[in-house]
Formats: structure tokens, C-alpha cells, sequence
């Protein structure tokens, strides 16, 4: 019995990944996924000087990180709880009155929980736009998951508003069925490909001032640096001002020594994440965690820098 169970658990685990592996290895998505993304493309640019407002909004730049996570759980919390009370109001033996009040209930988690996933559809699909290979098939894979389940969440609500309730609690019941599924999809790009997650790297802790490259090697681009191990990047803010970051863009971890400054701003050569150059802040998405930002000065035409946790900004983007 023991091994017969110890096997049931094997062939589980191996499931997941099995399943990864065979989405992610579906070159067949890739057309319809950039079709998709010139679509969204197209929908941001319709929205002229507003653009770049809409999706820092969206991509939690004014949270400090995607906006996408937190409305899925919100969602599926809410959509969670519709399921229990349907299951609860089934129970033999409770007065009608409780029943009736708990099917209330039910629809109301229902509606939130359609109103949050719509939500969360529209700030996952603007996260998932910039993804590549595997984990933009998975992602797009989810997102049809997510869509599917939704599409059963809003014709639940339908049922029960047309008084075939049972219809109603059957279908939300496999609508969040189909939502587990969608959501282990989700968790493997959060957790093993790091969508979403701060990927800036490693922090440089020593606060003494190191020399690092003479001013004279500076080129109008950032240039890479490397102080006790850790990778950093400098580059000239105004004449005779420079300024040091981490080395890859916190959004995918692209080597920022390939962006480029423009009008102030450090930017991210894959996305187009845009970082204030006094402070790292983030000026446009898609990062949502600032680029680590550390103190520069040139000292007889020598850049020096030095560690130490990374500049905080306040609100207004002013360093502290």
C-alpha cells in the first residue's frame, strides 16, 4: 500500500511539468500569439498621449509591482467563496431561509468575482505581451484557460438571474475547476520562470568608494563595470555628473549596458522600460521594481562608486 501510494505521488508531481513541457514545446502558438500581441500593440498606440499612463497603470507601475497577481487572487477568492455557499445551501437539514440567503451570497461573489477576473484578464494579457518563447506559449495558454472559465462564470450568473439555479451552481463549480488548472499555468511562470518577479540581480554592499573606469571611457552609453563580483552599469546624467545602476533591467533581467539614455532616462533595450537617472525610479513600464540605483562621482576624471542599499526615491521620485 505504502509504495502504491508513494507512486500515485510520483506519477502527480511529474504531471505538471510533463504538461509544461508539452505547451511549451508548441511552436504552432507562436503565430497566433504575436498576432495577438501586434493587436494590443495597436490598441495602446490608439491611445495617443494617454498611452504610456494606461499601461503603467495596468502594469502596476504605481504599485511597485504587477498589478496582475493580486486581482487573480482577488477573483479567485471571490469565485471560491460562490462554490462554498452553493455547497453550504445543499446541506439537508437547514432552514429555507438560510438557503435562500446563502444563494444570495453566492450570486453577489459570483458577480465580483467576474467583475475581478475581467480585471485581471486585461493586466495579465498586458504583462504577457512582452514574454518570449515557452513562457509566452504557456502564457498564452493560461489566458485561454482564464477566458474559458470566465465565459462559464458569466453564464452561471446568467442562470441563476433566469431562476435555473442548480444550472447555475454546476457550471461556476466547473468554471473553477477549469480556474485551478488555469492558475498552476500561472504559478510556473511566476515562480519557475520568474514572470512578474524582481529579476535586477545582485545588490553591491560594499560602501567604500571604488574606482572603476576612467570618465574618459564613457560614450554617451551605459557602460558595464563589474565591483566584487557584482555586475553594475555607469553612464554620464549631465557634464561631470554620473551615475551607477544594477546591470539588468528588473522587468526580464535584460543587460542594460545595451539600453541607451534618452532625455533623462535610462532605457531598457528589449521592452522599453524607461528609469529616472537620478534615482532608478520607474518612468515607464513594463518593470514595476525601480533598476537599483547607487552613488557615482568622479574624482580626478575617475568614476568611483560604492554600495550599500540602493537608493530609495520618495513619491515624487526625489532620492532620500
Amino acid at each position: 500500500m505504502v509504495n502504491r501510494s508513494a507512486g500515485a505521488d510520483s506519477r502527480l508531481r511529474k504531471l505538471g511539468p510533463r504538461v509544461l513541457a508539452a505547451i511549451g514545446r508548441q511552436e504552432w502558438l507562436d503565430r497566433p500569439s504575436y498576432r495577438l500581441e501586434h493587436l494590443l500593440s495597436f490598441a495602446y498606440n490608439g491611445l495617443g498621449d494617454a498611452r504610456d499612463r494606461v499601461a503603467n497603470a495596468l502594469n502596476g507601475v504605481w504599485l511597485g509591482h504587477p498589478v496582475h497577481p493580486p486581482l487573480a487572487s482577488f477573483a479567485s477568492g471571490a469565485l471560491g467563496t460562490t462554490v462554498a455557499l452553493d455547497a453550504l445551501s445543499l446541506l439537508p437539514g437547514r432552514p429555507a431561509a438560510e438557503n435562500v440567503q446563502a444563494a444570495q451570497f453566492a450570486s453577489r461573489s459570483l458577480g465580483l468575482g467576474i467583475l475581478a477576473s475581467v480585471g485581471a484578464a486585461v493586466t495579465g494579457v498586458t504583462d504577457w505581451q512582452h514574454t518570449h518563447d515557452k513562457d509566452r506559449r504557456v502564457g498564452l495558454v493560461h489566458g485561454v484557460v482564464n477566458t474559458a472559465a470566465t465565459a462559464l462564470y458569466a453564464l452561471s450568473w446568467w442562470d441563476r438571474r433566469r431562476g435555473r439555479r442548480l444550472r447555475g451552481m454546476a457550471t461556476s463549480a466547473l468554471g473553477y475547476g477549469v480556474t485551478l488548472g488555469g492558475s498552476y499555468l500561472g504559478g510556473a511562470l511566476v515562480f519557475e520562470s520568474g514572470i512578474g518577479i524582481d529579476q535586477s540581480g545582485q545588490r553591491l554592499r560594499n560602501k567604500d568608494w571604488t574606482p572603476v573606469l576612467p570618465a574618459s571611457a564613457l560614450n554617451g552609453k551605459p557602460v558595464r563595470v563589474e565591483v566584487d563580483g557584482v555586475g553594475l552599469v555607469v553612464c554620464q546624467t549631465k557634464p561631470g555628473e554620473v551615475s551607477a545602476f544594477g546591470e539588468f533591467c528588473p522587468h526580464l533581467a535584460a543587460p542594460m549596458a545595451d539600453g541607451w539614455v534618452d532625455r533623462g532616462r535610462l532605457v531598457c533595450p528589449w521592452h522599453g522600460s524607461r528609469f529616472a537617472l537620478d534615482s532608478g525610479e520607474v518612468l515607464r513600464g513594463p518593470s514595476t521594481a525601480p533598476l537599483p540605483c547607487y552613488e557615482a562621482r568622479l574624482v580626478d576624471g575617475v568614476i568611483e562608486v560604492r554600495g550599500g542599499e540602493p537608493a530609495l526615491t520618495s513619491g515624487d521620485g526625489v532620492a532620500k
